[in-house]
């Protein structure tokens, strides 16, 4: 354990987020997310695990660390539900105060249609899977900057 570290950020999940650069996407998945497969398709081309129980706090670890993207619309999606792709759930809504408190401001996430997502997360850096048994539990953050000491 380390200090001033969310302690579900584990070593391999520090190491995926240190490696990442500026623009790539990191998925955070549910249980039910095809993670092992798509991951083998990813930039890392591994499953990363966070031994987290729900989807808000993983979210709440990895952006603890990761600074979102300023530079696009919607650095954060969420996979839309099938069917209704306006309808916010409960987990969607958990995640997006998670983005909001990280954030320090409102910052709506975008939405992405399921299996564009899933064409999505197959290009991403890495796919993180967390514990989230709910449906429709699956985002993507896109990696922002770090500005220098002063600006």
């Amino acid at each position: 354990m380390l200090k001033g570290i969310d302690p579900l950020l584990n070593a391999d999940l520090l190491y995926v987020l240190e490696s990442m650069g500026h623009g790539d996407d990191l998925v955070i998945s549910d249980t039910n997310f095809p993670s092992d497969s798509v991951a083998r398709e990813t930039v890392h081309g591994d499953i990363v695990r966070i031994n987290a129980p729900t989807a808000a706090r993983a979210a709440r670890a990895i952006l603890s660390v990761l600074p979102l993207d300023s530079f696009v619309p919607n650095p954060a999606l969420r996979m839309e539900v099938v069917g209704n792709a306006s309808e916010i759930l409960p987990v969607a809504a958990e995640v997006q105060a998670e983005i909001d408190r990280a954030e320090g401001k409102p910052s709506p996430m975008g939405t992405i249609e399921r299996f564009a997502f899933y064409d999505l997360a197959k290009k991403a850096y890495c796919v993180v899977q967390t514990g989230e048994r709910r449906f429709y539990g699956c985002f993507v953050f896109k990696k922002g900057v770090i500005p220098p000491d002063g600006n």
